[in-house]
């Protein structure tokens, strides 16, 4: 670590918990975000800022005037542009020593295999069940932590899944893939600042995973209420009829 990190990343090693070793650990790693929306932008812009050494950034979208009342890694001259170009400007000028990877495109089959195996964690910062399944179902097979989000109208939920850990149930065991599901924010609203409190706590989890500080949201669903300001956290188990992770771990 040159002088320049020491200085960025100063209150970052006054933390006990993290130091030296801790940045260490999180300048090496790797991190894939999925989705530059809502949830992808303050998840990357915490993680670049926080010294994470490779974000690849994984969106087939593009800047939407509809997009900037919460997506705030983007702006009006964005328009029309690929959010992953419009993200790694932003990110590059918060901290150029990160390095940025993209993908412009939908990650399926084969190609999210191969780039959740890269990574050390990976955010799932989509807005579709589809997409959630084929996350968790790579995770779980690469055995890579996943860390998932979702927010929508006044409401924001948040947990871990690691597959490393044989009481971690995964995505499957809190949602059947049953059909689309799903709800977006197109469909519903969504206040802004829900989904930069829920990416702002997925960041706090991948940091702590790839640090290997702290004990990680696994087994656990945060579910909260913005209108009510109200927190509450749910047990989750493992599924024994899962058909992704029932055979897996103990």
């Amino acid at each position: 670590m040159n002088d320049e990190q020491l200085l960025r990343y100063s209150r970052q090693l006054m933390l006990p918990q993290l130091d030296w070793e801790g940045q260490q650990r999180l300048l090496a790693s790797h991190a894939l975000i999925i989705g530059m929306g809502g949830l992808g932008a303050p998840v990357s812009m915490y993680l670049a800022a926080a010294g994470v050494g490779t974000l690849t950034l994984v969106d087939d979208d593009v800047v939407d005037l509809s997009n900037l009342q919460r997506q705030i890694l983007h702006g009006e001259a964005d328009l029309g542009r690929h959010k992953v170009d419009s993200a790694r400007e932003s990110l590059q000028r918060l901290n150029p020593q990160t390095t940025l990877e993209t993908i412009a495109q939908r990650l399926e089959g084969a190609a999210l295999r191969e780039q959740v195996a890269r990574a050390d964690v990976v955010i799932d910062a989509s807005d579709n069940f589809a997409t959630r399944f084929a996350i968790n179902d790579a995770c779980m097979a690469a055995g890579t932590p996943l860390v998932s989000g979702a927010a929508i109208r006044f409401e924001g939920q948040l947990s871990v899944f690691d597959p490393r850990r044989d009481d971690s149930p995964c995505y499957r065991c809190l949602y059947r893939d049953e059909g689309e599901l799903g709800q977006t924010c197109s469909e519903n609203g969504v206040l802004a600042p829900v989904v930069g409190v829920i990416g702002s706590l997925q960041a706090t989890e991948a940091l702590k995973l790839l640090a290997g500080i702290g004990e990680a949201l696994v087994g656990r669903l945060l579910i909260w209420d913005a209108l009510a300001m109200d927190w509450r956290s749910m047990r989750l188990r493992k599924d024994p009829a899962c058909p992704v992770c029932a055979g897996h771990g103990g």
